[in-house]
């Protein structure tokens, strides 16, 4: 374990996008960890005064538990660079960058990631015409915990009509990408190291939505995963790639789709990264942590410590 170099910390929480009650859900129990690991803590529900608040609470460093835009997006992350605040995860560009699923897969497809095919276009245009041949999912750019998430299957003759409501709240914005069969699988990384490979089998609708993640009992976790050792490293492999052509820091998640059924095609394809993982008691990144070895409090610590500016 690290030496201490910070003593008290302030866990941002809580925010005003979609993923409030998330950020809340990661933020208290992380600020229940980091007091049981023996640090000052000050949780801070942040709103549009967040840089104020910080300015007169002056922590040692930030433990960023938000979620969704303003949280993962670059835009705390320059807030809290501009008031010279280290903080955890990843810095303005990175998280800017993997919060745009379209501009992230741009990145990481040159760097030897596969990804699925795909296209970026106004929510409107997507609800007239099919994009692409079914079957393909409809994603907002840059919302996660699967908000707006929408599954095209082959018999559907129209795209989703929801696309057009009025109260649509996830941007006018949207990715047309391939769906690929297959299994839900999931690797943390940790600094520069690929951690464990999950399994996520989500036990109500068959797609790993909201609920499946948040929901006690929504889904079902092996971890380790049962695969081959050859795909288990390879997903290592390009998590950690992932990471470091993005340019995250501290923990990140990347997920993945394998078509290895007896009828599959063996496809494996990225589909994501998550510059900032759910930290909430169903989350990913503490379960494969401890399987590990790192105690929650332990990747807590890690995570604190680790943390700076100009990232």
């Amino acid at each position: 374990m690290a030496v201490r170099r910070f003593e008290h910390v302030a866990v941002l929480m809580g925010g005003f996008s979609s993923e409030r009650p998330v950020s809340l859900a990661s933020g208290n129990p992380c600020a229940d960890g980091l007091e049981r690991a023996g640090y000052r803590v000050t949780r801070v529900d942040v709103g549009r005064n967040v840089s104020q608040v910080l300015s007169e609470l002056k922590p040692d460093v930030a433990f960023n538990a938000l979620h969704g835009p303003f949280g993962e997006d670059g835009t705390i992350q320059g807030i809290l660079e501009y008031l010279q605040i280290p903080y955890t995860h990843s810095g303005v560009l990175a998280s800017a960058l993997a919060m745009d699923k379209e501009k992230a897969k741009r990145v990481v497809g040159p760097a030897g990631v596969p990804v699925a095919p795909s296209r970026v276009m106004h929510r409107l245009e997507a609800a007239e015409r099919h994009a692409m041949a079914p079957p393909y999912v409809v994603k907002p750019v840059n919302e996660g915990s699967s908000f707006g998430v929408l599954i095209v299957k082959e018999d559907m003759a129209k795209p989703p009509q929801e696309l057009y409501s009025a109260d649509w709240p996830y941007g006018d914005t949207v990715m047309v990408e391939q769906y690929v069969a297959g299994r839900e699988l999931t690797c943390a990384v940790m600094g520069d190291v690929a951690l464990g490979v999950t399994e996520i089998v989500p036990l109500g609708s068959g797609f790993y939505d909201y609920d499946a993640k948040y929901v006690p009992g929504g889904s079902k976790h092996e971890c380790p995963a049962k695969l081959k050792p050859n795909i288990y490293q390879k997903i290592q492999t390009l998590s950690l790639k992932a990471h470091l052509a993005i340019g995250c820091r501290g923990v990140s998640r990347s997920d993945f789709r394998l078509d290895d059924g007896p009828m599959g095609t063996g496809q494996l394809v990225w589909l994501e990264i998550n510059t900032q993982p759910g930290m909430t008691p169903t989350s990913l990144v503490p379960e494969i942590a401890a399987q590990a070895g790192h105690s929650f409090e332990e990747l807590l610590t890690w995570m604190v410590e680790d943390a700076s500016c100009n990232r």
